[in-house]
């Protein structure tokens, strides 16, 4: 099996400082790697040997995201008390990897991203039923101000609370997860493109970030290590 012990519940920092999982990267929904790949057909016999590894039960795989360039493969656990990373996923990961480099693929860090949609609410517990509704989405596990896509598809869904109403900015902006060796880069392309830093209080966690008209955006690091 892949994990013999107990399973427990990690923190990204945890993967990040395992050794062994260097093709990986946990963002905002679990921990990624994307593989190129030269073919459709070289992915999809990627994803075919990944159906091969064991899986403790129902929905307990990685989930995949083939495309004609490469696969993304991600690893989370969904349960209705849990929406996170355990120790089971360390083992996994490498098995994954090591699949991977049978096949040929190598892991590209680049490739790996996640994006968020967050909303500023006075009152997130009025605002989220009709987002729910909307989307079709659920309650994340142990959160009444974030949604999940049950097919795991979308962009999540968060209620930020404010403690009185906001003029003069978005109430609505972007969470963008980005691998903590992306961030930089992903930061002084948009600083190029016209962007600008409106506070780095948090760094190397979080940026929040403004367009040319003042409409906002964060980009976020999960776990980097040495922080």
């Amino acid at each position: 099996m892949i994990e013999t012990g107990k399973t427990e519940d990690i923190r990204p920092l945890r993967f990040h400082e395992t050794a062994g999982l260097e093709d990986w990267r946990v963002v905002g929904e679990g921990a990624c790697a994307f593989f190129r790949t030269e073919t459709f057909a070289a992915g999809a016999a990627f994803v075919g040997a990944l159906a091969g590894l064991p899986a403790d039960g129902p929905g307990d795989g990685p989930d995949v995201d083939l495309r004609p360039g490469g696969v993304l493969v991600r690893l989370i656990s969904v349960t209705e008390d849990y929406y996170g990373l355990t120790t089971r996923h360390l083992e996994l990961a490498r098995r994954i990897s090591e699949l991977a480099g049978a096949h040929g693929l190598a892991a590209d860090p680049s490739g790996v991203r996640t994006v968020q949609v967050t909303l500023d609410a006075l009152a997130p517990p009025e605002v989220l039923p009709f987002w729910r509704a909307l989307l079709g989405y659920e309650n994340r596990a142990g959160s009444d101000e974030d949604l999940i896509d049950p097919l795991r598809r979308g962009a999540p869904f968060s209620f930020q609370r404010m403690d009185r109403p906001r003029g003069g900015r978005n109430r609505v902006h972007v969470d963008v997860w980005v691998p903590y060796d992306e961030a930089g880069a992903r930061i002084e392309a948009a600083l190029a493109a016209g962007g600008r830093v409106v506070n780095d209080a948090d760094a190397p966690s979080n940026w929040v970030l403004a367009d040319p008209e003042g409409n906002e955006a964060c980009v976020g690091v999960a776990g980097p290590p040495g922080a």
